[in-house]
């Protein structure tokens, strides 16, 4: 019996993306646009009584951040893998993550303002 060929893939177009280097050098990369069921996600409220005001607003940071990232550069090592980038967000010291949040805040305003 014959295998079935799966159908190829269509390729996807790149996005663009925009660099932000921190005080230390390392170089945060995170796309333009987002696509509207993402951004739509993103938008959704999270419906569980058992999260805080605080869960919220990280949970929606979150989902932002693993949606807009490219790239991470720390140190000279370059980070690219989705799960990688979370975690390492996860990771992060307070003034990173401030850092990070005041990033995509920025981002945000000028590239997405439906999600700023």
């Amino acid at each position: 019996m014959a295998k079935k060929r799966k159908p190829k893939r269509r390729e996807r177009e790149k996005s663009s993306t925009s660099s932000y280097a921190d005080a230390e050098g390392n170089v945060l990369v995170l796309r333009d646009s987002l696509g509207k069921g993402s951004i739509e996600k993103i938008n959704e409220q999270i419906e569980n009584q058992a999260y805080s005001v605080d869960d919220l607003w990280q949970r929606k940071t979150e989902l932002i951040f693993e949606r807009l990232a490219v790239s991470w550069e720390i140190a000279g090592l370059p980070l690219d893998d989705q799960k990688m980038l979370l975690g390492r967000y996860r990771m992060a010291d307070p003034d990173t993550r401030r850092w990070v949040r005041e990033i995509l805040d920025q981002h945000l305003r000028r590239y997405i303002p439906e999600l700023a």
